[in-house]
């Protein structure tokens, strides 16, 4: 039995930093965002997403979100679009130019002034998301960045921060899909629907 009451103990420190981080988020970030992502949906923008590893699974999931659970009843779709759903596009350009370009190839000739990016990053350092959010605010786009321990460069290059200062990486990615999905019931709100 002791290591049940092990595990019992594990589990409540997890949950307990977890939940005292979210606790203290700066809730200026998330109302910003979830301006940004109504006033783009409005304007017929595209909001691209995007990620490495575990952040890559949180960027495909919350286009499946907007693209389906909010867009399903509305006239006016979201044009959500996961840069890093296509692994033979990304295996493509990682393997002929360099892994570091695999979100600005793909966003060259595809993202228009206006357009919105979201990038989630734990460390706010992967160099290709660096370089995709360089190349978005150069043409004209909002850059949303979800980060983590102390946000890295992705933290002072984006234009709204949704931060969770956690020395944590799965204790970091927990927090982003409850705000995005808490950004995504918003939204859905704001619109008058009901996501499904």
């Amino acid at each position: 039995m002791k290591g049940s009451a092990d595990n019992a103990s594990f589990a409540k420190e997890y949950l307990s930093e977890l939940t005292s981080t979210i606790g203290k988020v700066d809730l200026s970030g998330v109302d910003a965002a979830i301006e940004a992502l109504i006033e783009a949906h409005g304007r017929g923008s595209k909001i691209f997403t995007a990620g490495n590893g575990g952040s890559s699974a949180t960027a495909s999931h919350i286009v499946c979100d907007f693209n389906k659970g909010i867009s399903s009843t509305l006239d006016k779709k979201f044009e959500m679009i996961c840069l890093s759903d296509s692994i033979p596009m990304l295996t493509a350009i990682a393997n002929d130019v360099e892994y570091g370009e695999i979100f600005v190839r793909y966003l060259m000739g595809r993202m228009k002034k206006g357009d919105i990016l979201i990038l989630i990053s734990g460390s706010g350092n992967s160099e290709n998301i660096i370089r995709a959010a360089d190349y978005a605010k150069n043409i004209g786009c909002k850059v949303i960045g979800f980060t983590g321990y102390d946000g890295g460069k992705l933290y002072k290059k984006a234009d709204i921060n949704i931060h969770f200062p956690l020395e944590d990486m799965q204790k970091a990615e927990d927090a982003h899909m409850i705000f995005l999905h808490l950004i995504a019931r918003a939204v859905a709100k704001r619109l008058g629907v009901t996501m499904c």
